[in-house]
């Protein structure tokens, strides 16, 4: 009676041993001799080069290989359920597909590496996905999609946006979702399509459309590798994104001011004064005030400078104080001119401020009261020859008119009466006695 029974284990192999059926152990390479004397024992010879397990009790090893044996990473187990696949690379090479199910996997002898993949995400890329598609082993499962350098792919699922793609190789999963893929011509760079708010409104976009808007009173300009295409009305525009070098740039159209102050000019007549003045502006050819100077607003700000200067230092104080207006347009006149050439429109400049040194203040102070208490006298002077002229002239016609005069004392007398009590004294001598005798 044999009560043993031996068993030789090479080295690329493993044997799976059962008893009454049961799964009890893996017998790893050697020599093996077990006590067996009812022949209750069963194995089962693994060739290692063989990857993919395949057994009528998968489930049951696989539980047991996870739970019980001893196999020092030599199998791997791979639980997809029905929204995942796997890519089987094995020695570095893509070799095959899993589907959803439960997968055995001897990786003691090969360099096996399993890639799971959620199909839930409709598009898949990868360096390793050229080897893939070229296995031909995906026409059930997915379709490819070769988006060349100049074009751009646009990818809806259940007709609802959801990415862009850029050149690349991708595949696209059926099955769980209803995937359309748009592939668009980029040759033109800026993107026109009926979804564009759709498109433009997800985040996935980010990379592959650049997104510029021009609000209203704005105008776009747009640049492709340094040469001018076109301007951009306001609204909400795309470009493709590596189509070449692209420069977007936005102009103001609406007026603006622009503020020059902190002046420090010399007049004719050598006083240093400090003057500020407002300008008021906008610009009329978007693509000149862009291109004649690196910035159109300072471009103008100097050349109202330079005005001030010339305008300014020609004249003396005087003549400045005086005739502000005639100033103004003087130097409006000087900068409209230059205006143009940087694209720009100037509608109004003014002199806003003009400050004067603090010993010029208090000498123009001084010669403006003496200049006003000079004018008061010369006029107290007027109506005092004008009243004595007046007086004169009453006692010329009183002289002529006795009764006028009767009537000029009485008109004095009744005021008198009228203002203060009155008492008449008529002396003796009858003087006075007679003169107001006369006088009533």
């Amino acid at each position: 009676m044999i009560l043993f029974r031996k068993l030789k284990v090479a080295a690329h192999e493993r044997v799976l041993m059962f008893h009454d059926g049961d799964f009890r152990g893996v017998l790893t390479p050697g020599k093996h001799k077990l006590f067996d004397p009812l022949r209750k024992l069963a194995f089962t010879r693994v060739n290692l080069r063989d990857v993919y397990f395949k057994h009528e009790n998968l489930d049951v090893l696989a539980l047991a290989f996870a739970e019980r044996a001893n196999l020092d990473g030599a199998v791997r187990i791979v639980s997809l359920d029905d929204h995942e696949r796997a890519f089987v690379f094995i020695d570095g090479k893509f070799d095959r597909v899993l589907k959803p199910g439960l997968h055995v996997l001897w990786v003691a002898l090969r360099k096996v590496r399993v890639d799971v993949i959620d199909t839930r995400d409709p598009v898949y890329a990868s360096a390793d996905l050229p080897h893939i598609v070229r296995g031909n082993t995906l026409e059930e499962e997915a379709s490819v999609l070769d988006v060349r350098d100049h074009e751009r792919a646009l990818v809806w699922v259940d007709n609802r946006f959801r990415m862009a793609l850029r050149p690349g190789l991708y595949i696209t999963w059926k099955g769980l979702n209803d995937v359309r893929v748009e592939v668009v011509d980029a040759t033109g760079v800026m993107l026109s399509h009926r979804d564009q708010a759709a498109i433009l409104q997800n985040g996935a976009t980010q990379y592959v459309l650049n997104p510029f808007t021009v609000e209203a009173g704005q105008v776009g300009l747009w640049f492709l590798d340094g040469q001018f295409q076109s301007v951009l009305k306001p609204g909400t525009h795309a470009f493709w994104t590596g189509m070449g070098k692209l420069k977007l740039l936005l102009v103001e159209l609406r007026e603006r001011t622009l503020d020059i102050s902190g002046q420090e000019i010399m007049t004719n007549d050598k006083v240093t004064l400090r003057l500020n003045a407002l300008l008021t502006y906008r610009v009329t050819d978007a693509l000149k005030s862009v291109t004649v100077t690196e910035d159109a607003t300072q471009a103008l700000y100097r050349e109202a400078q330079l005005a001030l200067r010339g305008v300014i230092g020609a004249r003396e104080l005087d003549a400045l104080l005086s005739d502000k207006d005639a100033v103004a347009a003087e130097l409006e006149g000087i900068v409209k001119t230059k205006a143009p050439e940087f694209g720009l429109e100037v509608r109004s400049l003014g002199i806003r401020d003009v400050i004067l040194p603090g010993d010029m203040k208090e000498l123009m102070n001084k010669v403006t009261e003496a200049k006003k208490a000079s004018e008061a006298s010369l006029i107290n002077r007027r109506e005092e020859t004008a009243a004595m002229r007046m007086q004169a002239n009453t006692a010329k016609i009183l002289e002529n008119q006795p009764v006028l005069m009767k009537l000029r004392e009485l008109e004095v007398l009744e005021k008198i009466a009228a203002t203060s009590n009155l008492t008449v004294l008529l002396g003796e001598n009858g003087g006075l006695k007679d003169r107001v005798t006369k006088l009533l």
